[in-house]
């Protein structure tokens, strides 16, 4: 896929950063989101996954991080983010899931942005009590095959330990363990809760309850963009 020129993006509609702890929601408001406003979601924890799927030297390394809870390092994170933003399918704005995680990372996009010439239009963070998010995420089961997600309790499969969308095998990611998703909600209060104070004072934060149901906090946050 070719990259575009830096003049092109001036053109861009909306650039938005998901922000929010772990099972709070924010790939599944980003993919409604993404349907709604026309523009692309980027998950960095999908491409991460992919990279680890596919066993690539960056992939493996990305693989140690994510099953201790802990972060991927900035120059793997952050090139990454780079590359994929530059591709013609943002032509008409994003939305950045699971990027940036501190603000060393928010800093790196403000200066990727910035040599384009463009800036962030919004910051959505969704907000969630941390029992709920415990029970959220080791409920989750995926496939082997094809990477669908699942919940024992929400989104069961209809036949228990299968896929209903190819049969697939389900299992319980070593990141979404009871033990681990602690850890990460501890990384996550420790280095990405900061990114909160940074959006708020350039006015672009706005902060939506993410206990509601889905449909509640997607008008809250479509609100929030004026839409």
């Amino acid at each position: 896929m070719q990259r575009r020129s830096a003049r092109t993006w001036e053109w861009l509609i909306m650039k938005i950063v998901m922000l929010g702890p772990p099972g709070a929601g924010k790939g599944t408001q980003a993919d409604i989101l993404s349907e709604e406003l026309e523009i692309l979601h980027i998950s960095t924890g999908d491409m991460f996954r992919r990279a680890v799927k596919d066993e690539t030297a960056m992939g493996l390394e990305a693989k140690r991080y994510m099953d201790s809870g802990a972060l991927v390092p900035d120059e793997v994170t952050i090139g990454i983010v780079r590359e994929r933003i530059a591709m013609d399918d943002c032509a008409k704005g994003f939305i950045l899931d699971g990027f940036p995680r501190t603000v060393y990372q928010a800093e790196s996009l403000d200066g990727i942005l910035g040599e384009w010439k463009a800036s962030l239009d919004s910051v959505i963070c969704i907000n969630v009590d941390t029992e709920t998010l415990i029970g959220r995420l080791s409920g989750r089961r995926t496939c082997k095959n094809c990477g669908a997600l699942y919940h024992v309790s929400y989104n069961p499969p209809k036949a228990e330990g299968a896929c209903d969308k190819c049969g697939g095998e389900l299992f319980q990611r070593d990141d979404d363990r009871e033990e681990t998703v602690r850890r990460r909600l501890e990384v996550y209060n420790q280095q990405t809760l900061p990114l909160v104070d940074y959006y708020q004072v350039r006015g672009l934060l706005t902060e939506i309850r993410g206990n509601q149901d889905k449909d509640k906090v997607t008008g809250d946050i479509l609100t929030a963009l004026g839409r």
